[in-house]
């Protein structure tokens, strides 16, 4: 079987299609901690479709104890993955493995933050309870 032609889009749908069809969470927010993008993977995690994110403050995922550590985090942490705690449309806790970066224009000027993330919450409790399980154990 041959290929009548190779797939090629041009670089911008290329981009536009990584991204939207990640299964990993993509998420962009300008600099006022408003949602600016939000992939099929973020709506997935999240439970929120994209039309009820966009425009919405990143408080909309972030809880309130951790909202500061978020903001400070994300220079301090740039490019690392981290485990964080969020919550979904239905108010239900979730551990996310998130890296943060700070987006710049040409003149190097911070428009914004990304996040690219997954649910990490199976992984999180599962070494919870080992370590639970391994402090019960007698010595």
């Amino acid at each position: 079987m041959t290929l009548s032609s190779p797939f090629q889009p041009d670089r911008g749908n290329l981009h536009r299609a990584i991204i939207e069809q990640a299964q990993d969470s993509v998420i962009f927010a300008d600099r006022a901690g408003i949602i600016q993008l939000w992939n099929r993977g973020a709506e997935i995690i999240f439970g929120y479709a994209a039309a009820e994110a966009v425009g919405q403050s990143l408080d909309l995922i972030i809880p309130e104890k951790f909202r500061h550590a978020l903001a400070t985090g994300l220079t301090r942490d740039d490019g690392k993955v981290l485990t964080t705690r969020a919550h979904n449309k239905h108010g239900s806790r979730l551990y996310v493995d998130l890296s943060f970066g700070l987006l710049k224009d040409a003149s190097g000027t911070v428009i914004g933050a990304f996040a690219i993330g997954r649910d990490a919450t199976a992984r999180h409790l599962e070494e919870v309870a080992r370590r639970v399980g391994a402090e019960t154990q007698p010595v």
